[in-house]
Parts: structure tokens; sequence; C-alpha cells
């Protein structure tokens, strides 16, 4: 398999701070009272600028198709700041005509302030992290806004963006169907072109997954949670928002643009803290890990490293394989690559059980393959 130099690209820009640390979160963050925005800029610019020199090297640099700002907590920068790195993005990739700009937001009374101002540095699309409607539930998830805020940022982010995203969280300790459907109804009345919807998990070295671990917590029942997720599935494609990834509805042309590139592994760079990226170079996938830790990245960013950890081409099986993975996360489905070789005993064993459908050299996994999805690519790929 040859991996063409592509046309355009997506770029991922790490913002790492964030007011608290939430429970369940395992990502590259950090919790600071004061933050000098003009170094992580500059930091992150630069950054920026070695990726497209990486590709200027390697023959052309492709244009940005999406650009997104995740956490963290981005919302804490200023529109300054993000103004200045969509001029970033712009001096050293360039842009596609309507390039989709989202910034994760959370709904604290401070934050939703700035939505406008977002608006006007160039953001035109925001993700906005409810979660929960519930102040219990919001408690339980440490969050560091209540209910009532979180519909106060509902009615401004409908009121200032046409595209935008409201993420929650089902399978929550106390949760039933019943107060499910009636929060998300809830959420449903601000007409969201888009939502997204994740299971809580319990992800090591977290504080939730300590505390299961000593029986503090417990984890939510797994056929509970799988008839939560189809009962949601249904409630949303009811209201119009077809699923079209795993975690993921949507209306009609409102699908993250962003996340499409992950499932169908274009390329993407990520700057930043932990970001990673997959780069199309002299016919070889690459793939890029960023130091995790925020100061040793900063230092990096700013000398001669870039923040880079690893930066090195992927075997034509691995990349294929990681084609496969994601692609079996969207109703697009995968395509087989001729370094795949999957079993077609198993393929059918797996149709007759509803878990996937197509034909032998394209399929899809289904809602119920969905429910097992790491499970059924584990047997594929053994």
């Amino acid at each position: 398999m040859s991996w063409p130099t592509p046309e355009s690209l997506a770029v991922y820009i790490h913002w790492p701070f964030c007011a608290k640390k939430c429970p369940y979160c395992d990502f590259a963050v950090t919790v600071r009272a004061h933050v000098d925005e003009a170094a992580v800029v500059q930091a992150l610019s630069r950054s920026l600028e070695h990726w497209a020199e990486t590709y200027r090297r390697a023959g052309t640099v492709p244009r940005a198709h999406s650009i997104y700002f995740g956490g963290g907590t981005p919302s804490l920068m200023s529109a300054q700041s993000v103004e200045m790195l969509l001029s970033q993005v712009q001096h050293s990739f360039g842009t596609i005509e309507r390039c989709e700009v989202t910034l994760e937001a959370n709904p604290t009374d401070a934050e939703l302030e700035r939505f406008a101002a977002y608006k006007a540095a160039g953001v035109n699309r925001l993700s906005l992290g409810v979660q929960s409607l519930d102040d219990t539930e919001l408690l339980v998830l440490g969050r560091n806004h209540d209910a009532d805020q979180a519909r106060r940022a509902l009615d401004e982010t409908a009121r200032v963006f046409v595209n935008f995203s409201v993420d929650l969280m089902y399978a929550l300790p106390r949760q039933n169907t019943e107060n499910w459907q009636a929060r998300l109804d809830e959420v449903l009345a601000w007409r969201p072109p888009h939502v997204s919807l994740y299971q809580l998990t319990f992800e090591q070295g977290t504080v939730f997954e300590k505390a299961v671990s000593r029986g503090i917590l417990k984890a939510f029942d797994q056929d509970a949670a799988a008839d939560l997720y189809l009962t949601t599935v249904q409630q949303l494609e009811q209201a119009g928002l077809a699923g079209y990834e795993v975690s993921n509805h949507a209306k009609p042309g409102f699908e993250s643009q962003h996340n499409l590139s992950y499932w169908r592994y274009q390329d993407y760079v990520g700057v930043g803290p932990g970001a990673h990226g997959r780069l199309s170079l002299g016919g070889r996938k690459h793939a890029s890990e960023n130091l995790r830790a925020y100061s040793p990245w900063q230092d990096s960013a700013l000398g001669e490293g870039a923040g880079v950890l690893r930066f090195q081409p992927l075997g034509e099986q691995e990349a294929a394989e990681e084609a496969f993975l994601m692609s079996l996360r969207s109703t697009e489905g995968a395509r087989l690559s001729e370094h795949l070789d999957l079993d077609s005993q198993r393929l059918d064993e797996l149709r007759q059980a509803g878990l996937i459908e197509g034909h032998a050299n394209s399929f899809r996994a289904t809602r119920e393959g969905w429910l097992v999805l790491d499970s059924l690519t584990g047997h594929l790929l053994a």
C-alpha cells in the first residue's frame, strides 16, 4: 500500500490547561492558576511550522480542511490567542474554503461570555461539554459547572453558532433509562445539529478507576449500558440525528469533518502535549507522538525538538490495520487491503451473528457490532 501525499489534512491543537481535572479524565492536562498564554501560543505556533516544514521537505504542503481546538479546556484561552493560532495555521498550511474550525468549551458562566468572541476570531463550530443536566450527576463527575450554567451555555451556543455539538455522558451511577431519556429530551429542545455520547469508563490511573478498585464506586452494569445505548440511538434518530459513528450523531451535513478525518485515516497533525499525528510522506504513513508533560513539551517546542517524543514510519501491515480499526467505527465501514489477511470464515461467522454487514471486500459493523467493537476487531485481527 502506498500512501499518496494528501491534498488536505486535519489540524489538532491541544490546549492542555484546565481549572480542575475531572476524576474520569486520562488526557494530558495541567491544572494551573496562571497560564502564560503568549508562551503557549508561541510553542504551539512553532510546532505547527515544524510539521509544515516536514511536509515541505517531502515535496508539498497540504492545506487544512479542519482545525480542532481540544484539551484540556480551550475555552479558558482568550479569543486573541485563538485568532493568533488560526493565523499560524493559515501561514503554515493554508486552509480550504469553508474550513471547519471547532473549539471545545465548558459551560461555565465565565467561558460562555467568550463564545461570540471566538466566533469573531474564526471559530465556526463549538463543541459544548455539557455532560449532564442533573446537579447530582455533575457533582459525581467532578464538573465545575451546575445544570443551570449548562442551560445558559446551551442558550448562548444556540444563539451564536449554527453549527455546534453537545457532549453528554451516560451509564452514570444511579442512572436509569427513564431519567436518561428525560435529560436527553431536554437537550434536544435546543435542536443541536450534532450530539456526542460517551459511556462513563474507568481509565487506568484516573481517580474513578482507583475508586472502583477500592470498592468505593461501582461500575455500571454492561448489559444495562448496552440497553441505554440502543435506546439512545433510537431516540436521537427519531429526532433527525443519524448515528454516523459509534458515539456521534448528526443532522445531515453537520457531521464532524475533523473526526471523519480520523475514521477515514486521512492525514492529521497534532500539536500540544500528548497530541498524536498521522502524516503521509514519501508514500508511507508516519506516526507522531508528542511529549505528554507540559513543561518538557514547551521547552522542546520552543527549542529544537518541536515537542515531539516519537516520529517514525509505519509498516504497511501496521498502517493497514490502523486504517481498518478506525474505519469500522463509522457507518462508512471498511475496505480490505492487500496487507490485511482476514479469515473469511470469521467474517462469515460475524455476518451470521449480525455483527457486521456487507460484501467480501467492503463491510461495516452493525449497531450490535458497535457494542462489542473491541472484541469484534480483536477477533478479526487475531
